[in-house]
Order: C-alpha cells, then sequence, then structure tokens
C-alpha cells in the first residue's frame, strides 16, 4: 500500500517509471514524489530479502488441496526470519507456502 506523503491520500495516486524510478502524483494535493522500483520489505521497508516462489493452492478433490501455480514473492530476512529458516531445512526448496490454504467444501 502506497499512500501520499504529504496529504494521506491513497487512492488518487499516478505514477511514471523512468530508468529503475517510479515518480508518484497524487491526484488530491498535487504532490509529487520518487520512489524506487526496487522491492522493500512491506513491514519494515528493508531491502534485504530473499527471492522466492509462493505457491498458489487450491481445492483440488474432496478436502484434498494442490499447488496449481507459484507466483514470484520474497522473504525479509528481518521480519520473515522464521520463515527462512524453515526453508534452510530443506535445501533447494525455495517454495513458500501460502499463510491460509482454501476451505470452501462442497455440501
Amino acid at each position: 500500500m502506497i499512500s501520499c506523503p504529504k496529504c494521506g491520500e491513497d487512492d488518487r495516486l499516478s505514477g511514471r517509471r523512468v530508468d529503475g524510478v517510479i515518480t508518484v502524483t497524487c491526484g488530491a494535493c498535487g504532490h509529487t514524489w520518487e520512489r524506487s522500483t526496487a522491492p522493500a520489505c512491506p513491514t519494515c521497508g528493508g531491502a534485504d530479502l530473499l527471492a522466492v516462489e509462493k505457491a498458489v493452492v487450491e481445492r483440488s478433490r474432496g478436502t484434498q488441496r494442490s499447488v496449481v501455480g507459484t507466483v514470484p514473492g520474497y522473504l525479509c530476512r528481518a521480519c520473515d526470519a522464521d520463515g527462512i529458516d524453515r526453508l534452510a531445512e530443506h535445501p533447494g526448496n525455495r517454495l513458500v507456502m501460502p499463510d491460509e490454504l482454501p476451505t470452501d467444501l462442497e455440501t
């Protein structure tokens, strides 16, 4: 989530990407600022991240859940240390399961 540092607006924002920097303009107050395109931790803002693949899980048969795909993601070495430690227990594995699994069951 991004918001204007001057007025707090988070809806009426527009951006333009040039050479690894995004110039953001607030439609509410007109304030303009630059933001890097490099990934950052949404919790602490840190840049010490580990690239991982996050699993996309769906219910397939009965109560069985299956990984149906992956999406790229990051884990913060400070905020997600427990998750990184779990990955380290299985060398070569960079697949991170979602925090919540699908629970919708047909009746």
